[in-house]
């Protein structure tokens, strides 16, 4: 079985993230990046399923060059290979230009399953594994949060706010995981060392004959058209007690601030 892990490379949350001020679009190669978080859930559900069958585990990502970052994460956890999709025109693609890309690339690869994870940490849509699944003709098990593959069959829980439900379909096919289906593991240190000499393709928009004008900012069907700072924070009230009047004071913040 060949299993495709669709990874994205995502600002990382805990650095000065923000937009590029030419054209709104996130800035993805001035910030340190990582592999998004829920994209872990996605390779460990991958190399499970590996692990308990005869599979080949491959990391496709489609970004910048610093992007290589999120392939190179997902070989030191154990997949097998990796290819990187990079293009200048790629930049500002939004979602319906992803998911092309990434249908094409999965074409060539000609994965049996491809393996998502239920969001990225920077866009938040969780509309790409659907879009993809559309694009390939193949059926889609989205939002599992338990998974299970017998032979040709994978069949998840996907649980809800008032109930659960149990969804299963045949290979070929696109699945998505949520946070709660596996804790990812850490790369060991014989995982990092092995991971360099794991084979990595880079592809370019050409080598997927997808002409420059179907992605990027100008196809693009949805963009950013205004982007404000967030304020700084602000001098928090402090409530002294010196006369004894500390409780009337609080009860006239919270009640100013439509607290109570």
């Amino acid at each position: 079985m060949k299993i495709v892990v669709c990874a994205k490379f995502v600002p990382d949350a805990t650095a000065d993230r923000r937009f590029r001020s030419e054209d709104n679009t996130v800035d993805r190669a001035g910030v340190d990046g990582l592999l998004s978080e829920l994209d872990e859930y996605a390779v460990e559900a991958a190399l499970t399923v590996k692990e308990n069958g005869d599979a080949e585990v491959t990391v496709l990502t489609v970004g910048p060059e610093q992007a290589a970052d999120a392939v190179k994460k997902g070989l030191q956890m154990g997949a097998d290979a990796g290819v990187h999709v990079l293009d200048d025109a790629i930049h500002g693609s939004d979602a319906v230009g992803t998911s092309l890309i990434l249908a094409k690339a999965l074409a060539k690869l000609e994965a049996d399953l491809v393996v998502f994870g239920m969001g990225s940490t920077d866009g938040t849509m969780g509309v790409v594994p659907a879009m993809v699944s559309e694009r390939l003709g193949l059926p889609a098990v989205t939002l599992g949060s338990e998974v299970s593959v017998d032979g040709d069959t994978v069949r998840i829980r996907r649980d809800g706010d008032a109930a659960s439900d149990t969804i299963e379909g045949k290979l070929p096919l696109v699945l998505s995981v949520s946070d709660q289906a596996n804790e990812p593991r850490y790369p060991s240190f014989k995982g990092i060392m092995a991971a360099k000499k794991k084979p990595v393709e880079t592809w370019s928009l050409a080598d997927l004959e997808i002409s420059p004008d179907q992605v990027g900012t100008a196809a693009a069907w949805t963009e950013v058209t205004e982007v404000t700072a967030r304020p700084p924070r602000s001098a928090g009230t402090i409530v002294t007690d010196e006369d004894g009047s500390g409780a009337t004071q609080l009860v006239e913040f919270l009640s100013t601030s439509k607290f109570l």
